[in-house]
Order: structure tokens, then sequence, then C-alpha cells
């Protein structure tokens, strides 16, 4: 039976666990009132070093900017980290009620390479502040770990609150090696006011 988790609550993810670990799928699900403009949620990995930290921003544009294109950000213009073990299912702009994954992000945990220490998984409302939108009006949001055979190993739920008004990013969760060949997937839940994920990976930059 799939572990419930609370916000700051983690589940071992060990291969001797019974589930088919060579392959991660983290689902991420949410239902949104029906409005216009339609909310358009986007769910994003960033994949850390030893140091906690995104080292490799992608390709550099014609103005010295980074593009994040090939980088250690899987996002909708990025589908597919450059060592291919991270894919994106692709930007699902509505949400659909009664479904599980609107998102979803598949790792192969066996053959990531051993220097991604952790993986950050976020979701973050495309010009939520420009259209009004906030997780306020998002009546429910979930991310979900299954195995490689889709057997569900754990889930966390998040309803819709009015002190969420202000807010149009989330971070959802994070997948980091406990140093003993496994991993540890923890709720995170902490929610910010940007509608733009770049905000959020300033934090995770080594300058």
């Amino acid at each position: 039976m799939a572990i419930s988790l609370k916000k700051g609550q983690g589940v071992s993810l060990r291969k001797n666990s019974g589930f088919d670990l060579s392959r991660l799928h983290v689902g991420l699900g949410w239902d949104v009132a029906e409005t216009r403009p339609e909310y358009d949620l986007d769910a994003i990995a960033f994949l850390l070093d030893e140091h906690g930290q995104v080292a490799n921003l992608g390709a550099v544009s014609a103005n010295g900017r980074h593009t994040l294109i090939d980088s250690d950000v899987v996002f909708y213009n990025s589908l597919v980290h450059p060592s291919g073990k991270i894919r994106l299912s692709g930007d699902n702009r509505t949400g659909s009620a009664g479904a599980d994954d609107d998102e979803t992000i598949m790792v192969d945990l066996d053959t990531l390479p051993e220097c991604y220490t952790a993986i950050v998984f976020l979701v973050v409302i495309f010009k939520g502040k420009e259209r009004g939108q906030s997780f306020a009006g998002v009546s429910r949001a979930s991310i979900r770990a299954a195995d490689a055979k889709g057997v569900e190993i754990c889930r966390y739920d998040i309803g819709g609150r009015a002190e969420n008004r202000a807010h149009c990013a989330m971070t959802f969760a994070r997948a980091e090696r406990d140093g003993n060949g496994g991993w540890l997937f923890s709720a995170i839940g902490e929610f910010a006011e940007t509608d733009r994920f770049v905000d959020l990976l300033k934090n995770y930059l080594p300058y």
C-alpha cells in the first residue's frame, strides 16, 4: 500500500524494498476551478551536484545569457536531460479533474550519473501574476512516486487554501541519494510568490 506523506516526511527508496526502482515515475497532478484564462501549471526538475547546486546551465545565447537548454534543469523547453536519464512527459496546460498525473517526470535511478546527488521537483503557474492566478485556485495538487512497473510507492497531496492566494510556485518534493545505494524521497511543500522558476533556481546556483 502506498505511503501518504505529510510535509517534511520522507520514504526510503531501496532496491530490496520490493519495488522495481530501475526507473522512478514522479507524477504531478492538479485540479483547478473552471476559469478563463485557463491555468497553465508547469512541472520542473533541478538536478543538483554534490554541493547542492545546479552546475550546468546549458547553452549560452548571443547576448551571453544561459538558455537552460540541455542543462541540469528539465522543463517545458528542454524536456530531456543531456544524460537521457530524466524526461518530462510534456506541457499539460490545463490539468484534468480526476486524473492522477497531469505531467510525469521519469528518472532512471540505476543509471543516473553519480555526480547528481539530488533532484528537486517544482510546480509553477505560468504567468500566474499577470493573470491573477495562484495556488488558492488549485483545488488539489499531488505528487506521487511510482516504480518502473507503475506501482505507487508514496504520494503527497495538497489542497488549495486561501493563504496561498499570493503563491504561484511550489517546491513540491526532493529525491536524494542516501549514501548507501538508495534514495530518499521527501515531501517539501514550500510555496513562493514568484511565477518564474528561474527565481527559485537562483537558490541553487554556485554564485
